[in-house]
């Protein structure tokens, strides 16, 4: 029969790529990936490499004996490991300036790379660093550039720059290129934070615990001259040149002494309450006719007139970490109009013992949307009584997992109303399940918060932000915790990895239909479509129970399938996970080759007249949830003695077929729609509901007659 030859030949092909999967692994080092490229690929005029120094790992790029500037392999210096559990592999080079002269994406076991996103795609983002200045870069603290995302590809692309950027700015120090000189590791100071001593303003201004920076008319003036922008000097600030621009002051708070001194005991309980471990607080302060905080913070959050930097860090304040002070304590402190604190957050890589400095943008208007700027800065250094020496040096391990945990944290604060968005549902998906009764009682009013769910799921963390689930998750996750697990690759991608924790937590409680039939953007597609065919009167088609239930199977077979190749060659499982259209429909909104948008459509075609075909015979993702969904702790689905014995009306109407014809639900099939619990309640489709409705309007009737009886006068007969 049809079935059986197509099982054949699923089988055939998952034996194929068993047999063909076992090949000898290759040294992946500069050396074994160089000869397949040209120097001509990193300097148009350059005639060949140098020899790979085995010290440094790099080689010199040469033309007739001048050195142009050195290759290097990044997962030589830093962390490349990706979505997959393994390194992604970018030769770079960079010039005795420390420019990036290019990068090259040679090697990558990416999932979504192999059979999502063309590779040329992410190669040419990846050849897209030509240029990169890496001395901005150090300034920046990393940030100094924009990141050019592929949609569905976030954290490959992150990855890539991560890494390349690091490596580059290691390569850059190690060989004192452009400027940048070696980072020497220093026993790190540690913070005496043990003195609980009060000071007044003129002690605290007087040791360097309060640093001022002072500027007036006059001086702002001369800077604007000195600039040469001959539009901003010709509109000087007004007012005489001895007329206070702007004072300043700084103060690192969180330090107990100078919080008590400056905020007062009542403020700076205050402060150490907002604090997190290990975040530290500035006090900033200004008076004059300039104000260090603007109005950007108003429109976007951010304060853009002033930034925190420290080496190669800086540090943006947002309004998020910043509260306003009422006053200062010190009696003898001046009046500032200005008082502000901010939050330094632990990711910062902030070390209170070392100096930094408060950059302050001083801005000028040159035209209707021009302006003009100068930088000035406030630096500061604590005083020495509160540092006390600590022989502790961070090893290269531990510098490594630092910047992949900022790495990560930064994604996280990047996607926060993202993250808001998708906890809402969650909570509201919790709330419908708890709660079904209560929701399922009107069938209309159901029908509407499950058709806007399952909206929002297609649109939102489907298409907007590609959110979508996948049997290729699993095998990744198989694959690290083979190979050594790590959070970091997972956590780069904060709504999927939000979701699986979250359906961890449901497979107990309700089992896999609280991801299959809410939260699937595929599956949401599949039922809205239907939906509309349905209003359009296309024929719905109704597969024989015995037919139905031989065809469960083959998801598991897939499934099972695509596990044991990935056993020996998870690259080649992520390939044949193509079975899953997710990334055709979802990720990539079918912008994709003929074949994979044929088979996409063809699976929703069917399922306009058989609702929800993938999701019952083909889906590889259902049936992984659905083996742990065993272990569910609960049965909320109500169900009467008779279901199933003589009533069928909700196996009838069960959109898939979940419900065997002697009454019982299966949970690996079900999707947890609660269609059965509308019915469970209905007075217009339930026999039971009906039979006791009318068994209570029979017995009151009843009552009412007698009550009828009972007050009629009695009748006399005439004698």
């Amino acid at each position: 029969m049809p079935i059986a030859r197509a099982l054949i030949v699923i089988c055939a092909l998952f034996l194929l790529s068993v047999t063909g999967a076992v090949r000898t692994a290759s040294a992946e080092t500069l050396a074994s990936f160089l000869p397949d490229l040209a120097a001509t690929d990193f300097a148009a005029d350059a005639d060949g490499f140098g020899v790979i120094d085995p010290d440094t790992k790099v080689a010199p790029i040469l033309r007739g004996g001048e050195t142009l500037g050195y290759v290097f392999l990044t997962s030589d210096f830093v962390g490349t490991t990706g979505y997959s559990g393994k390194p992604i592999h970018v030769v770079a080079a960079i010039d005795q300036d420390a420019n990036v002269m290019a990068a090259h994406l040679v090697k990558h076991s990416e999932p979504i790379v192999l059979i999502g996103i063309p590779d040329r795609k992410v190669k040419a983002v990846t050849e897209g660093y030509r240029g990169l200045d890496l001395k901005a870069e150090v300034q920046a603290g990393g940030a100094g550039h924009d990141l050019d995302i592929i949609s569905g590809a976030t954290v490959t692309i992150m990855v890539i720059d991560d890494s390349i950027v690091r490596a580059g700015i290691k390569v850059a120090r190690m060989l004192s290129l452009g400027g940048l000189s070696v980072e020497v590791a220093l026993p790190k100071r540690e913070i005496d934070r043990s003195s609980t001593a009060t000071a007044d303003w003129m002690t605290l201004t007087g040791d360097g615990s309060v640093r001022t920076l002072a500027l007036d008319v006059g001086q702002v003036n001369r800077a604007f001259e000195q600039g040469g922008d001959e539009k901003a000097a010709a509109r000087p600030e007004p007012g005489a040149p001895e007329d206070t621009f702007i004072e300043m002051t700084a103060a690192l708070v969180s330090i107990p002494e100078i919080g008590r001194s400056l905020l007062g005991e009542a403020e700076y309980a205050n402060l150490t309450d907002w604090l997190e471990e290990g975040e530290e607080a500035i006090l900033v302060t200004g008076r004059g006719k300039y104000s260090f905080k603007g109005s950007g913070y108003v429109r976007g959050g951010i304060f853009d007139r002033i930034q925190l930097i420290q080496g190669d860090r800086a540090l943006r304040f947002f309004d998020s970490g910043h509260k306003r002070l009422g006053r200062l304590d010190p009696a003898d402190a001046p009046a500032f109009t200005e008082l502000d604190i901010f939050k330094i957050p632990v990711d910062a890589e902030f070390d209170p013992a070392e100096p930094w400095r408060l950059q302050l943008l001083v801005q000028r208007a040159t035209g209707a949307v021009t302006k003009a700027f100068v930088t000035v800065d406030l630096g500061y250094q604590l005083p020495e009584r509160f540092i006390k020496q600590a022989p502790v040096v961070h090893s290269a391990v531990e510098d490594e997992a630092a910047a992949k945990t900022a790495l990560w944290q930064r994604v996280w604060r990047d996607k926060q109303v993202e993250i808001a968005v998708l906890i809402a549902m969650l909570l509201t998906l919790s709330a419908i399940f708890f709660f079904q009764k209560q929701f399922t009682r009107n069938a209309r009013v159901f029908y509407w918060v499950r058709i806007g769910f399952l909206t929002m799921t297609l649109v939102f963390l489907g298409w907007m932000t590609n959110a979508q689930l996948s049997v290729v998750n699993l095998l990744a996750l198989g694959g690290a915790l083979r190979s050594g697990f790590s959070w970091d690759a997972f956590l780069l991608d904060p709504l999927v990895f939000i979701q699986w924790f979250a359906i961890a937590a449901a497979l107990l409680f309700w089992g896999r239909g609280a991801y299959c039939g809410w939260l699937c953007p595929f599956g949401a597609l599949q039922e809205l479509s239907n939906k509309i065919a349905r209003a359009v009167k296309v024929p719905q088609f109704e597969l024989p129970w015995g037919l139905h239930e031989r065809l469960w199977p083959i998801k598991y077979m897939i499934f099972l399938g695509l596990f044991a190749v990935s056993l020996t060659s998870l690259p080649r499982a992520e390939a044949l996970a193509e079975v899953e259209p997710f990334k055709t429909a979802i990720i990539l909104k079918f912008a994709r080759e003929w074949p994979f948008v044929v088979f996409a459509l063809s699976m929703l075609f069917i399922g306009l007249f058989v609702e929800r075909f993938y999701c019952r015979y083909v889906c590889p993702l259902g049936a992984a949830l659905a083996i742990p969904a065993r272990m569910r702790m609960f049965d909320w689905l109500k169900r009467y003695r008779e279901c199933g014995n003589p009533c069928h009306t909700c196996a009838n109407e069960c959109p898939v077929q979940a419900i065997h014809p002697t009454g019982e639900i299966n949970p690996n099939e079900c999707v947890n729609c609660l269609h059965c619990q509308v019915l469970y309640q209905s007075d217009a489709k339930c026999p039971v509901i009906i039979k006791q409705l009318k068994r209570r309007a029979k017995a009151s009737a009843g009552t009412e007659a007698l009550d009828a009886f009972s007050t009629k006068p009695p009748v006399l007969e005439k004698t």
